[in-house]
Parts: structure tokens; C-alpha cells; sequence
């Protein structure tokens, strides 16, 4: 940001009364129009696509994006959600509609750590890992902001700092305890990049205490860490109405004006809720100073002025036309992102992909099939056309082909009818598997059932899941429809892991499709019937059932993630299959020995022996041999995702920095540790239930830190 602009924002904000000053800190900001200062509403929404202001491309939920593994693909997603953003806000400013939604400043992305699958919004993340998380939302930030910092395309949020992931059902007055191992290692990592690599424009912060203080008026995180230690120089806002939190929940205050007060003096400028409506009160009662309501504005003003919302400091996007939105173009890439999201999870004797002349009679069944709800997942727009699974199998059929669909059961109670008997769908599910060639099940979850409190609920605990098995009859109508003895194809639509042991054991090919945007159901026609190869690998642990998961409340990363759980894993992290297969070799490493270990490259040619193009997920992971109990196993450190014909060969060249072998010690600090580190390359961890289910086993290499330990920047 240039001193030019920071010095008008101090010229705009000197000539503002105190009461002036504090309504630009409300999240619904009145015009000042003595000053030329518009009206404008700061809450807007880009999970996946510009949410709730009427027609924009629906993209598949985060978590789905997260299973492409690819920068440049999350990069091109959010230009195009900015470029959407950009056309309905200029067509609605002229129109004097500055409503809630209609601005630019776009509270997305979600970096949260989805360290417990039974956490509701896991699915707005991009997972489970920091390192992946980090490299995802970086350029899911750059995208939407742009390659001007003096002029934004628009603002990005990262959120919601810190420490935040459950249960749903207590963040308003849950103390999130961590170690500050735990904290630098594994919950800080993702915002820092966020902040030094992406510039992020704002940081939201979370409902929950964080050891003690309110994550919104919390002096460590907002000050400390965020300010002091990473130079942060955007603006902080409140998760909606958590700043009350601090007095009617957390008991850290007593009054609203000390709440306000409190989140101010720790460095939250911009209030998404009513809390600061009690700021000129707390001015007048000396609980906060001019000086600090003046610094916070000033912050405002200036992300303001850059996304040319002032009329002498004009925008280079003010020409983005109405017409890019939802236009062919971005439907079209919200289709190849579905694509690439899917994750194949079992393909027995490759079943898959589906020959259409092979199949005259299809069943399609269950609660997900018909379902436009599956396809979202939560935060969206509106599309003007849907086509769920049914629909993209209807469409994509050979003339003559009858295609079967029964609902089977409801999505979690037992029974579709309020009137009729339980499984009252079952009989109809059982027939149409009979009088099938094959059965496509469409088995799951919406956001109905896990997401945020208060948008989901029903048989769950406020937006998060109770247990890993499929909810309601889905199981036994699972089980049920199995028995005919019909070849079987199970589609999971699900923001988060499931258990599908007794899937993995008896159905011939599993998809995962996330929630695939609103178009999803004709990715899932493609990959069906082979004109595309899935090539998705999960950024999340599929476990066998829950036991052996810590305590949802115990904020421990002890025996959570694939970084640190051993037992129970069902699907692991990073992994995925493909139609074909996909070989590595000529593996090789540079500087096996050193006194940093900075810059070790790690390459290898990676073959598409298949008759399909495929994108592969090149990763890397490094591992501390000599590490202590506490520490991590193997983690993602390094990855490259890119497209190879049938036949063709790629050499891929990874670099890894000191960072990527570091330790966090029990005070923080960021050492590379003398000894011995193992480094792996392809196209999976180096696990053996990767080893089992693939029959693949990647590269090893053994590095080494010679001298004494190193402190590195975190």
C-alpha cells in the first residue's frame, strides 16, 4: 500500500467527527456526504462463488476445491468470483443499492485447520492439512484481490482467526485451549501465509475464547501475532455479533461499552454485528480513546480508496459489465472444478468408467439423486439452472436407455411421508435395483445436516455430526438395494468424511463428489461414463468409525489428522485413484547433507499409462526422524498439480525451503533440528494403507542437517 493512499484515508478521517468516525466501524456504514464518502454494507460473501445477492456461478464447496490440489486452478475460480463480484457491484451502485451482499469485500476464504471430522463447517476449509490450507487459500486470496495492491479488484477475508474449528454448538462461550506448539504448528500456519504471501486485506475473527481471551478483543492474537509479529497491516472484523459474546457468554466484561471497548483497544476495527453501537458510550466513559477509533477508521478508509469507491481515486475494474455474470464461460469452469474435485475411492476390477452401451435399464436411488440441495453445500448464490446426479445421468444416456429413480428414504428421518409407515421408500428402491442392468446409490449429507449453527440442524448437535456413519436409513438402504446382486456404483455427496467401511467391502466403485456446484450432476455424467478421469485426492482422513478420535472439545492435536493419527484410517490423506494408472520414476534429491537444508529439490517423471487425460497431485512429504513423541509424523510440504495426455511424461521439480523442515518447540520458535529427515515423492502419502490400497509405494530419500539447530522464519 503507497503512502499516497494511506495519507488520504488520514485526510478523509481528520475531518470526521467522533460520531462520524464510529459509523464507519458498523459493517452497515452510512454515507458521510459532506466528504464524498458513499453508503456501503461490508458484509459480503465468496465461499465458492458470490453468495446471496441473487444469479452468480455456484462452484463446488471449498473442501471439494481442496481435493483438486491446485494453486492455479483455486487461483482462476476466485478471479473469476471477483470478476462477478465486480459486475453486480458496479450495476448496483448505480442503482443507489448498497445493501447487505452487494459490496466488495468478500468474508472468504475460510483457513480454518478441519481438525475433527465431526465439525459441521469443515466443509467451507480447504481440509485438514496447514501446509495445503495455506497454499490453497494464498491463492484463492490473490484471485480475488488482484495484481494491483493499489487498486483491489476486491477485498479478501481470511477467517476466522484463530483457533476455530467446534463444536458448533458452545463457540459462543467455548475456550479453545492450545499449546503454543500446537498453536504455531498447526492452527497459526495457514493465516500467516495468508498474510505474508497473499497481503490478505482482512482478518476475521472467531466466536470462541482462545486460552482465555475473546478471539475478537483477544491482545495475543489481534496484537501480538497478527500486528507485531507478522506486520499485518489491513483491518480486523468481528465474526456477526461475537463482540456481545464477550459479556453475555464469555463473562470477560461486564457491558456492552466494554466489550466494544475491548475489541478496539485489541485491534478489531469493523463490527459485524451491534456491539459497537455502544462505542460512542464507551468513548465518553474513557474505556477507548480517540486516538484508537481514528487508527481503526483509517484502516477502513484506505481498503476503501483502493477498491475505488471514492470518486477521485477511481477503479480500473469500474468497467466489468454486468453480463461475465454466470456468463457461458465461468459455468463451464465451475464444471472442469467438479471434475477435478471428485475422488475416486474404490474401483474394484476398474469397473468404472461406465460403458453406455452396456447398460440399457439404470436405478438411480437414494435421498442425494434428485437432490439440488446436494449439489451447494452452504454460502451461495443462486444458479439459474440445476442438474443433480439424476439429471446429468438422464442427459447423458444413450437413445433407448430407461434410467429408474427412487428417493429410497429420506435424507435423516425415517420415513419420506408424514403419514406413511417407516422405509416407506425402501420397497420402490428394491424394485427399481431389480428391474435394473446397474444401480448408481446417491448416499450422503447437505448442508442441512452439517454446517454452520443455526443454517443446520435436525437429528445433528447444532450444524456438527454426532458420529461418522451415513445419517438416518442410509445404511440399511444401502445394505438393502446391495442384496438384489446388481453391479453398484455409490456416489458420496458430503462435505466431510463418512464412514464407508461396509462400502469399501461390498460395492464395486465409490465417488466421492463433495458438493459439486450447481451444475455438478453433469460433471458427474462425464466421469461416469469415461469422458474424463477423476483425479481428486482427499484433503481430509477417511476414518474406519470414531473410535479412537479425541474429545471434540479438546483442542490437542494428539491422534488428529493424518499427521498425527496412526489407527482406524479408512481413506487417507492425499489419497485418490484414477482410470489407469499414473508412474513415477527417475526420483532424485539434491543437497542429501547441509547445515539449513534450504532449497532441496525433489524431482521425478510422472507417466500417464492410461487411455484418459488426468491431472496429478505431485506431492511431497517430509518427516523428523529424530523427532520427540509430540511432534507430527509425515507432512505435506510440497506439491505440483499438472495435466498429462495419454502416453505423455512430465519431469516434475519441487523445491523445498529451510520452513519446510522445521520443528515448533514447546515455546513457538521455528528450529531445523540437526539429524536425519525422510523426504517422499508421488502421487500419495507414504503410508501403508496408501501402500495397500493403491499397490503403490512412493520414493524415499534420507536428508540430513549437519551443525547445530537453526532458527527459521515461521
Amino acid at each position: 500500500m503507497s503512502e499516497k493512499t494511506k495519507e488520504y484515508a488520514k485526510t478523509l478521517v481528520a475531518q470526521m467527527t467522533v460520531e462520524e468516525k464510529i459509523s464507519q466501524m458498523l459493517y452497515k456504514s452510512p454515507a458521510i456526504e459532506r466528504l464524498g464518502i458513499p453508503a456501503y454494507n461490508w458484509w459480503n460473501e465468496a465461499l465458492h462463488g458470490v453468495a446471496r445477492a441473487g444469479v452468480a456461478t455456484i462452484f463446488p464447496q471449498a473442501i471439494g476445491m481442496a481435493a483438486s490440489f491446485d494453486k492455479e486452478l483455486l487461483h482462476e475460480v476466485a478471479d473469476v468470483v471477483s470478476t462477478e463480484g465486480r459486475g453486480k457491484f458496479n450495476e448496483f451502485s448505480k442503482r443507489g443499492d448498497y445493501g447487505i451482499y452487494k459490496g466488495l469485500t468478500f468474508w472468504a476464504p475460510n483457513v480454518n485447520i478441519f481438525r475433527d471430522p465431526r465439525w459441521g463447517r469443515g466443509h467451507e476449509t480447504f481440509g485438514e492439512d496447514p501446509y495445503l490450507t495455506g497454499e490453497l487459500g494464498v491463492a484463492y486470496i490473490k484471485g480475488l484481490q488482484g495484481d494491483d495492491p493499489e487498486h483491489l479488484k476486491s477485498a479478501a477475508c481470511a477467517k476466522h482467526f484463530a483457533v476455530h474449528s467446534g463444536p458448533e454448538a458452545v463457540r459462543h462461550e467455548f475456550d479453545a485451549k492450545a499449546t503454543k506448539r500446537d498453536m504455531y504448528e498447526t492452527y497459526l500456519y495457514a493465516f500467516k501465509r495468508c498474510v505474508k504471501d497473499a497481503k490478505v486485506e482482512a482478518v476475521m475473527g472467531a466466536y470462541n475464547r482462545v486460552n482465555g481471551e475473546p478471539a475478537c478483543g483477544s491482545k495475543t492474537l489481534l496484537k501480538d501475532i497478527l500486528r507485531d509479529e507478522w506486520g499485518f497491516e489491513g483491518h480486523v472484523v468481528s465474526d456477526c455479533w461475537a463482540i456481545k459474546d464477550f459479556h453475555e457468554n464469555h463473562k470477560v466484561t461486564n457491558t456492552a461499552e466494554e466489550s466494544a471497548a475491548m475489541a478496539v483497544n485489541n485491534g478489531c476495527d469493523l463490527n459485524c454485528g451491534s456491539a459497537f453501537l455502544y462505542l460512542h458510550k464507551a468513548y465518553k466513559q474513557g474505556l477507548v480513546s480517540e486516538e484508537a477509533i481514528t487508527e481503526a477508521v483509517e484502516r477502513l478508509m484506505e481498503v476503501r480508496i483502493r477498491l475505488g469507491m471514492m470518486e477521485d481515486y477511481p477503479s480500473p475494474y469500474s468497467d466489468i459489465s454486468y453480463d461475465k455474470v454466470e456468463c457461458q464461460e465461468h459455468v463451464d469452469l465451475s464444471v472442469e472444478v467438479a471434475r477435478r474435485s471428485f475422488v475416486l475411492l474404490k474401483n474394484k476390477d476398474s469397473f468404472l468408467p461406465l460403458n453406455k452401451k452396456d447398460y440399457k435399464t439404470i436405478a438411480v436411488i437414494g435421498p442425494n439423486a434428485n437432490s439440488r440441495d446436494a449439489l451447494l453445500g452452504n454460502y451461495i448464490g443462486t444458479s439459474s439452472e440445476y442438474i443433480t446426479p439424476l439429471e446429468g445421468i438422464q442427459n447423458a444416456v444413450e437413445e433407448g436407455t430407461r434410467v429408474l429413480y427412487a428417493e429410497g428414504c429420506h435424507l435423516y428421518k425415517d420415513k419420506s411421508e408424514n403419514l406413511a409407515e417407516e422405509k416407506d421408500r425402501f420397497v420402490e428402491a428394491v424394485i427399481a435395483a431389480e428391474q435394473a442392468d446397474l444401480v448408481v446409490m446417491c448416499l450422503g449429507l447437505d448442508a442441512t445436516l452439517e454446517g454452520e449453527e443455526g443454517d443446520a440442524g435436525n437429528e445433528y448437535a447444532s450444524g456438527d455430526k454426532l458420529g461418522l456413519r451415513l445419517p438416518g436409513l442410509q445404511q440399511e438402504l444401502l445394505e438393502r438395494v446391495a442384496s438384489v446382486g446388481k453391479k453398484m456404483v455409490l456416489l458420496l455427496s458430503a462435505g466431510s468424511a463418512i464412514d464407508l467401511s461396509w462400502a469399501q467391502e461390498h460395492v464395486d466403485a465409490i465417488l466421492d463428489t463433495w458438493y459439486p456446484g450447481a451444475r455438478g450432476g453433469k460433471a458427474i455424467a462425464q466421469v461416469l461414463f469415461g469422458e474424463y478421469s477423476p483425479s481428486g485426492k482427499l484433503p481430509v482422513t477417511f476414518y474406519s468409525n470414531t473410535d479412537g478420535l479425541s474429545e471434540f472439545e479438546d483442542y490437542s492435536m494428539q491422534n488428529r489428522t493424518y499427521r498425527y493419527a496412526k489407527d482406524n484410517i479408512l481413506y487417507p490423506f492425499g489419497y485418490g485413484l484414477k482410470y489407469g494408472q499414473v508412474v513415477y520414476s527417475d526420483e532424485t534429491i539434491s543437497g542429501e547433507k547441509s547445515q539449513i537444508l534450504d532449497d532441496v529439490c525433489v524431482s521425478a517423471a510422472v507417466q500417464n499409462n492410461s487411455d484418459y487425460a488426468i491431472d496429478e497431485s505431485v506431492q511431497v512429504y517430509v518427516k523428523y526422524e529424530d523427532a520427540d513423541e509430540l511432534a507430527p509424523g509425515f507432512q505435506l510440504m510440497g506439491m505440483e498439480s499438472i495435466s498429462l495426455q495419454p502416453g505423455e511424461s512430465k519431469t516434475v521439480n519441487i523445491t523445498l525451503p529451510a520452513r519446510a523442515f522445521a520443528s515448533i518447540t514447546d515455546d513457538g520458535k521455528c528450529v531445523v533440528k540437526p539429524g536425519t529427515y525422510t523426504v517422499t515423492i508421488g502421487g500419495q502419502q507414504p503410508d501403508d494403507r496408501s501402500k495397500e490400497l493403491t499397490n503403490v509405494e512412493v520414493a524415499c530419500f534420507k536428508v540430513v542437517k549437519e551443525g547445530n539447530e537453526t532458527e527459521v522464519e515461521y
